[in-house]
């Protein structure tokens, strides 16, 4: 059974950019005078969700949860712009991808101009057939809708499709979607096309493709 698409989530897959979202969080709600989140609590209970998501679990007030929230995207920009490198490894799995007739999309809970300049930063945009971002579903990850967006936006079996995740809202999205098949990672080091084909020698009778 040949691989129809590869779903994959951004931070912590594509990007190693978990800390982008975490620095970025807390300077924006130093800015306004709100407690810092510290990193266990960041990794185990906030990593993966929207950011409007997170100010509501952390109780931050209405009237400035729209400056927080603007603080946070303009300090995630700066940050990209600072530390993005070109993904050598991303490329060659992507290219591989795209010479075996793969569907690529990347399914993610950031913002869509967020999301676009990270894969941009990092080489990897042109290789997109679709990049699925907060706004286009009205519920985002730990729910499914992002990635049964996807396949039926691709029009692809969701048998034949591959979701790669790092985070447990990820993966927890994925386990709910149509699409059976999940690649899970620790982190964006080990998305490659050495493991990518190890991946689908064992689950697909593909011969690694």
């Amino acid at each position: 059974m040949k691989v129809e698409a590869v779903l994959f989530d951004l931070d912590g897959v594509l990007v190693d950019a978990c800390d982008w979202h975490y620095f970025a969080l807390n300077a924006a709600l130093e800015s306004v005078g709100a407690s810092p989140i510290n990193k266990e609590d960041h990794e185990t209970t906030y990593n993966g969700l929207p950011t409007s998501v997170k100010l509501k679990m952390l109780d931050i007030e209405d009237s400035v949860c729209d400056l927080v929230w603007k603080l946070k995207q303009d300090y995630t920009l700066d940050t990209i712009k600072k530390y993005a490198q070109i993904q050598e490894e991303k490329i060659e799995l992507l290219s591989y991808l795209k010479r075996e007739g793969v569907k690529i999309a990347c399914v993610t809970n950031s913002i869509e101009l967020t999301a676009h300049e990270m894969l941009k930063s990092t080489g990897q945009i042109d290789f997109f057939d679709l990049i699925v971002t907060n706004e286009m579903v009205e519920n985002n990850k730990p729910h499914p809708d992002c990635y049964n967006f996807a396949v039926k936006t691709l029009e692809v079996n969701p048998k034949k499709c591959i979701i790669v995740e790092d985070s447990p809202k990820g993966m927890e999205s994925a386990g709910l979607s149509i699409v059976p098949n999940l690649w899970k990672v620790l982190n964006s080091k080990q998305v490659t096309l050495e493991n990518y084909r190890s991946y689908v020698n064992e689950n697909f009778d593909s011969d690694g493709r």
